[in-house]
């Protein structure tokens, strides 16, 4: 039986490397979709055809130098297309967006990670998605250490897990600082446990938020 959500909900899954948002999220997405909620799932960067080239670019071209700013702008032309491409459309046909990844963790990379300018980072984050924002963003905490340890368990690492453990610190202080100033729209998950465990939590923190926009819709 379809579950009726009213209009669009969107949502985000972030943390540090090695946080688990790719499991958790695909969870959520087959938990929600067994209920029947029209429910897509989708990732940053890499959710579009031109999106996948970026990505490559991003993570993977050793062989191609990134300055700070070349790489936050290409985030945000990833971030461009996706918007136009797929979570638009998707938010104007009801759906529940989920996104491994959106524009907090730009905020956390590139602002917190990198030392660059967040007044600078948020002008241009705005003017590529305009008024539409999370509805609720789940970030999955993770020491750094473990984390690492996690994302690369065979030595294996792209240009984001390669960088140095000050750079992977300051991303998840950034994290925990941004969550801070909207506790309401920022829920942060510990992710000791058991994946099992930690899909529980974030379960109840999606349903809720779920069954409350039903509520108001």
């Amino acid at each position: 039986m379809e579950e009726k959500i009213g209009k669009g909900i969107f949502l985000t899954f972030e943390g540090p490397e090695g946080s688990g948002k790719s499991t958790q999220s695909e969870l959520i997405y087959k938990c929600l979709a067994s209920d029947g909620y029209p429910v897509l799932r989708t990732f940053e960067p890499g959710g579009t055809e031109l999106g996948k080239k970026i990505r490559d670019i991003l993570l993977d071209k050793e062989d191609i130098r990134l300055g700070s700013l070349a790489e936050l702008l290409l985030f945000e032309a990833d971030r461009a297309q996706h918007m136009e491409e797929v979570i638009i459309p998707a938010l104007r046909r009801n759906k529940i967006v989920i996104s491994d990844r959106f524009n907090t963790a730009t905020f956390a990379y590139q602002g917190y990670g990198l030392g660059m300018d967040m007044e600078f980072i948020g002008k241009i984050d705005e003017s590529v998605r305009g008024k539409v924002m999370p509805d609720l963003t789940i970030v999955l905490d993770v020491d750094v250490v473990t984390g690492i340890a996690r994302a690369t368990p065979e030595g294996k690492a792209d240009r984001m897990e390669k960088r140095d453990m000050g750079f992977h610190s300051r991303v998840r202080e950034g994290y925990l600082d941004i969550a801070k100033t909207m506790p309401e729209k920022i829920k942060v998950i510990d992710t000791a446990g058991s994946i099992g465990e930690v899909h529980e939590k974030v379960k109840r923190e999606v349903y809720a938020f779920i069954e409350g926009h039903k509520r108001t819709a």
